[in-house]
């Protein structure tokens, strides 16, 4: 039998009908695994009665709510393809989506309302659904498509090689490209997530982060249902609320950016009983040592990192709870029957696969396993490259260390080359971490005539007194540091560009320098 995520789902609900499945904080809306099947066989009959059809594209533009969780399993019992927006996208960026992926149907909220307003009659082929009350006037209500139907369960031929989603990535450096990714790859995913986190059904999971990204519907959400566990669903990440739901809903495990932990932490945290929860998975970006840190004295929990990338689903390793001080600041080990190399990297194209880098020896990851994407939709050429010889290449830069862990410098993208020197951005953004007056910071590579390029620091202030002569002198100090790794400028934002997944977006922090240095010479 086929192991499709429209199965794990039933096979859950068959287990525990009874169960609290989910919780939307937003609506004060409770479902036990029955009613919420229900609620999921009606939408599947409502997409059917649309005309939607296995491989048809069902896109939907939404913060974390329970109808997008219903849309994620709807569309996988009846084979179709699962196309979640990132909700902070603009009128353009989701035009330019909505023209690739070509949806029959697309789902959004009144958050995004305006921005859906402003494009929608470039797309007169599409059926528009809205979520909330009072639907505009060219879309139809939700709720009224779903409640005309019967909850009698879909009967549609779907197999675990068939495609189940297209995820635009992250974009940190341009335009999108949807990852395609199969129903048996994301079950893989999902078994490689429940034993690293040692999810269990009695787990309360808590959706902070967007489910609209892999790294909670692919690492959080769907192997808590997988598990047999609950879902408490915040419609978007707000610390003060997070500790309220800690408390209140007794949450046990949930996934957070490491941007996200750290707000969490600047709450007064006496302020909440936060004894249920047992473990924190971070990811889409390294966690300073002195963050690790701080989250185990004051939270006192246990941590698992996940890295990966959208085309792997996302995860390809983990950092175990026990290696988290031993081995702070490491990426991990390889997740369940992956495989990861570093190789030296190819100026001329993809980097080969036999080219293999020593222990210790920087290079590019690339990583092979059951995870890894179907392609790029409507991108042959990108899909081959992307998987040279059937490894998916990174573009990340790392190195394997004599036990086998995996530590990412940075991406190839960012590193800074000055004075003829190689300089990663994530070493000097570490040792600025650990300065308590630093909230957050960002490093990258702006030209200088001198010396190619120089490195800049964008740093948010956790103390407003924080001074460049104070960093400086800090970086100066610094055994971890080089002396022509320091920053030679500073410039103090009130808070740093990030992408869905908690990236921060360095081309968006170069293009502000250089509009400045460009105002400067203008002037």
């Amino acid at each position: 039998m086929s192991t499709t995520i429209g199965r794990i789902f039933d096979l859950t609900v068959m287990k525990s009908p009874n169960k609290e499945a989910l919780y939307d904080v937003r609506k004060d809306l409770r479902f036990t695994y029955r009613e919420w099947s229900d609620e999921v066989n009606r939408l599947a009959n409502a997409l059917m009665a649309e005309g939607v059809k296995k491989g048809d594209r069902v896109s939907t533009f939404m913060f974390n709510t329970e109808e997008l969780g219903t849309a994620f399993f709807a569309c996988a019992k009846i084979g179709a393809v699962f196309n979640p927006i990132n909700f902070r996208l603009q009128a353009e960026e989701v035009a330019f989506i909505l023209s690739d992926a070509a949806p029959k149907v697309v789902l959004f909220e009144e958050a995004v309302e305006p921005v859906i307003a402003s494009i929608e009659n470039r797309f007169p082929q599409m059926a528009f659904w809205f979520i909330d009350a009072e639907a505009p006037e060219y879309a139809a209500s939700y709720h009224e498509k779903v409640k005309a139907e019967e909850p009698k369960a879909v009967e549609a031929e779907v197999d675990e090689n068939d495609l189940y989603a297209i995820m635009y990535t992250s974009g940190t450096t341009g335009r999108p490209k949807g990852v395609m990714h199969k129903h048996r790859s994301m079950a893989e995913q999902s078994l490689s997530v429940i034993g690293a986190t040692k999810l269990e059904a009695g787990d309360v999971g808590l959706v902070t982060a967007p489910m609209f990204h892999c790294a909670e519907l692919h690492c959080a959400f769907l192997p808590r249902i997988h598990a047999g566990g609950s879902n408490v669903i915040l419609h978007q990440f707000h610390p003060k609320k997070v500790l309220e739901l800690i408390d209140s809903e007794k949450i046990t495990k949930f996934f957070a950016a490491p941007t996200m932990w750290n707000m969490i932490l600047q709450e007064n945290l006496a302020d909440y009983n936060i004894e249920s929860l047992k473990l924190g998975l971070y990811g889409a970006a390294p966690m300073a040592p002195s963050l690790v840190h701080a989250c185990h004295e004051r939270l006192g929990i246990k941590l698992v990192q996940a890295y990966g990338m959208t085309e792997m689903g996302p995860a390809i390793t983990f950092l175990s709870e026990d290696d988290q001080l031993r081995k702070a600041g490491a990426a991990g080990q390889a997740c369940l029957n992956h495989e990861i190399r570093v190789v030296k990297p190819n100026e001329n194209g993809p980097s080969d696969p036999d080219e293999l880098a020593a222990p210790g020896e920087s290079g590019e990851i690339i990583v092979q396993g059951p995870c890894m994407m179907m392609g790029y939709f409507n991108r042959e050429e990108a899909s081959e490259k992307a998987m040279h010889k059937g490894w998916y290449h990174s573009g990340d830069i790392g190195y394997l260390d004599e036990d086998g862990y995996l530590w990412i410098k940075d991406r190839v993208d960012d590193m800074i080359i000055s004075g003829g020197e190689n300089i990663y951005p994530r070493e000097v953004e570490d040792v600025l971490h650990a300065h308590e007056g630093v909230l957050d910071v960002a490093i990258v590579g702006m030209p200088d005539d001198r010396w190619g390029e120089s490195v800049t620091a964008f740093v948010v202030k956790k103390d407003p007194g924080v001074t460049e002569e104070e960093l400086d002198e800090w970086c100066r100090k610094s055994d971890s540091l080089a002396n022509y790794k320091r920053p030679r400028k500073y410039e103090f934002v009130e808070e740093l560009p990030r992408n869905a997944s908690g990236k921060i977006q360095k081309f968006v922090l170069r293009k502000r320098m250089e509009d400045v240095l460009t105002e400067g010479q203008v002037k």
